[in-house]
């Protein structure tokens, strides 16, 4: 648990499974690991040269420990070498661990552990000794004997990883001794390497909209039957699905809130029913807009009422500049709440240009513009104006 496992572990490889605390060559070694946390200190390392001696690692968890971490610390397969079970429980899994515990004891011929997609540990009794014979190890893919591996071995092995090998793969191993004192009958056995279960290993971002994204992946893999992309906002739990056939690598996320920071997830579906997932942060683009429509009302000769519809997105505010044929221009800046500003000090007889803008966090968006003609004095009172964007 809370503890220096990795010490402890350590000291247990020196203390029981060397040849100089008094271990047998001979005989099957097993550990079992009860945890109900994590622990201080490292314990892939030591965990890894106890396996490398063949001792089988049994690991039982009645906390919130680390499944990865956990499952590479057991021996492989870890469905069948890691537990997790509350500690009021445990008498739930005593029967299964016992008779884990003694096929592993009892055994007395060859035999395979830690399969992996691409290895498998093998094991065998003490049938010689360096002094008086050797191993030949063949092994191959069922029904493919020309892709036959031979191997040598001393007499004093009694284990050996075999590595680089297919995933999905039965294999036909045969161990044979050569004595020079007797005549010692082959062992065989049959080994199948488990799916190769690999997440996606990269997730790209692209086409990054105020409303969508797209999403990418790779690598593509036959084994996949289909993809999960779950998404929602950082800051919040509502989390949308979208399944992808396996046999794509990408998909446009829509419907999305602008201005946005999205945790998307992307899960490979293996045909097997597993599965594997990887994670990435996107954000969608800001929501500009522009004025679409710009009213004036005449209040007197020498001021009008300008209005405007509300821009569209989150909107910080409109930026409101009267450039006056006669007299300084204006800049005027209000909050997003109002659509409306009074200009005044507009000569009569006078063209003024009129242009509103609005604002928006990251930079300003598409603005309106028009033109205003104040009547001479003596005229009717009105004005004129025409549109330009």
């Amino acid at each position: 648990g809370n503890t220096n496992t990795g010490q402890t572990i350590s000291f247990a490889k020196e203390k029981f499974f060397t040849a100089e605390a008094g271990a047998r060559p001979n005989v099957p070694k097993v550990l079992v690991w009860v945890t109900d946390g994590f622990s201080k200190d490292d314990v892939a390392q030591p965990m890894q040269l106890l396996k490398d001696m063949g001792v089988t690692v049994f690991i039982v968890s009645t906390g919130r420990g680390n499944y990865l971490e956990l499952s590479a610390a057991a021996s492989q397969p870890p469905e069948k070498h890691l537990h997790f079970v509350d500690v009021d429980d445990l008498g739930l899994i005593t029967k299964e661990l016992q008779d884990s515990i003694a096929a592993i004891i009892q055994a007395k011929r060859l035999r395979a552990t830690d399969v992996t997609a691409s290895s498998f540990r093998l094991t065998w009794p003490q049938l010689l000794m360096r002094d008086t014979g050797y191993y030949i190890l063949e092994y191959a893919p069922s029904g493919e004997p020309r892709r036959k591996v031979t191997k040598q071995l001393t007499g004093d092995h009694t284990s050996l990883v075999v590595a680089q090998l297919a995933s999905q793969t039965a294999y036909e191993v045969v161990l044979i001794p050569e004595s020079n004192e007797k005549y010692i009958p082959p062992q065989t056995t049959r080994v199948t390497t488990l799916e190769d279960i690999v997440s996606p290993a990269q997730i790209l971002i692209s086409e990054s909209k105020p409303h969508s994204i797209r999403v990418s992946w790779s690598p593509i893999l036959e084994t996949v039957a289909a993809y999960q992309v779950m998404y929602g906002p950082l800051n919040d739990n509502l989390v949308q699905l979208q399944e992808v056939d396996g046999s794509l690598n990408s998909t446009v996320l829509e419907n999305l809130l602008a201005n946005t920071s999205y945790l998307v997830t992307v899960s490979a579906i293996y045909k097997s029913g597993k599965e594997k997932a990887l994670s990435a942060k996107a954000c969608t683009r800001e929501e500009y807009s522009k004025i679409k429509h710009l009213h004036f009302e005449d209040l007197s000769p020498s001021s009008v009422k300008a209005s405007w519809d509300p821009a569209e997105g989150d909107v910080l505010g409109y930026r409101v500049r009267c450039r006056r044929q006669a007299g300084s221009s204006t800049l005027l800046s209000v909050s997003p709440q109002i659509h409306s500003v009074l200009l005044s000090d507009l000569i009569p007889g006078s063209n003024n240009k009129v242009c509103v803008k609005p604002v928006y966090r990251a930079r300003p968006g598409k603005g309106l513009c028009r033109m205003i003609h104040r009547q001479p004095a003596s005229a009717a009172g009105g004005y004129r104006h025409r549109q330009r964007v």
